[in-house]
């Protein structure tokens, strides 16, 4: 009996969401352990940085093309997207305090949902009557989870706490990263895809561990330090921060965005196992509730816009 093997797509598509997964464990446990938020999202920077500049340096020699020239625009997107990037990422390992693990991801993944909010009041962008049930859907999971494990009932003032503002705001600076991020790749001119991928990322880490390494100092002395002294660990969230933005990359480039974030939502099934199964952490069923609800409002919107 022939098993059909997967497309390569959704095998990359899958490794992406399980290094994103491992990648946010190492950071909870950092900033539970050892780190400050800031700290913790610094490493993810710091630890990566070295291997992205390895690589681009590796492509350019391997495929014998030059340096591509660079857009005017290139930084301004470039640096919106790094800033949003790196205030999201504080968000959600701030988020990690407040809550579980696997809600804190599932909050994250409403940037889903933001981004086509975004695109329809902002740019006129059109969305579908079924677009419109998976927002309406997306908003009962968001109240379920907002009110926390003890809450009884749901109310749109559930929304207001610090947990639901911390997901929120993930999300929607999450989405503004990847807009930025594609602004600024399409500014660089050069045909081949992978790199104008790999140029924007290197230039994108780069202002990341800069503007942290500032911020650091000004702000929390100490702590780079503190992460220098925790690369044992770190340097792991480093590599498989690289290691999901490559499946990603190679993901979209094989097959359509929208099917790739669907089986991209493979994360919020890891999370739910790492949250119980590594951090025996208590999931409560208001949070099953929310978690299953939001899932099937994002699968929706990525299968219907």
């Amino acid at each position: 009996m022939n098993i059909p093997f997967p497309d390569l797509w959704i095998i990359v598509s899958l490794a992406a969401a399980a290094f994103q997964t491992v990648r946010f464990m190492l950071q909870k446990h950092l900033a539970t352990a050892t780190l400050s938020a800031g700290g913790a999202t610094f490493s993810r920077f710091l630890y990566s940085i070295p291997f992205i500049l390895a690589l681009l340096a590796a492509y350019l020699l391997i495929s014998g093309k030059p340096m591509p020239q660079i857009g005017a625009g290139f930084w301004i997107y470039g640096l919106a997207g790094a800033t949003a990037q790196i205030l999201a990422t504080v968000c959600v390992v701030m988020l990690f305090k407040q809550r579980n693990f696997a809600v804190g991801i599932t909050f994250k993944k409403t940037e889903v949902i933001q981004t086509v909010l975004m695109g329809w009041i902002l740019l006129g962008e059109g969305v579908s009557t079924l677009g419109f049930a998976a927002i309406a859907l997306g908003i009962v999971g968001l109240l379920l989870l907002s009110g926390g494990p003890e809450a009884k009932g749901w109310q749109l003032g559930d929304l207001r706490n610090r947990a639901a503002g911390l997901g929120l705001a993930s999300g929607i600076l999450f989405s503004i990263s990847a807009v930025s991020y594609r602004g600024a790749s399409l500014t660089v001119v050069e045909a081949d895809p992978i790199l104008r991928a790999a140029v924007t990322l290197a230039a994108v880490v780069t202002m990341q561990t800069l503007i942290m390494v500032i911020w650091l100092r000004l702000r929390e002395p100490g702590e780079i330090t503190a992460v220098w002294s925790a690369r044992k660990v770190a340097i792991w969230i480093g590599l498989t921060s690289m290691g999901g933005s490559l499946c990603w990359f190679i993901a979209f480039t094989l097959q359509n965005a929208a099917y790739v974030k669907a089986v991209g939502q493979a994360e919020l099934i890891l999370s739910v196992a790492a949250s119980t199964l590594f951090f025996q952490e208590k999931i409560t069923p208001r949070e099953w509730a929310g978690m299953a609800i939001l899932m099937a409002s994002i699968l929706m919107l990525v299968l219907v816009i």
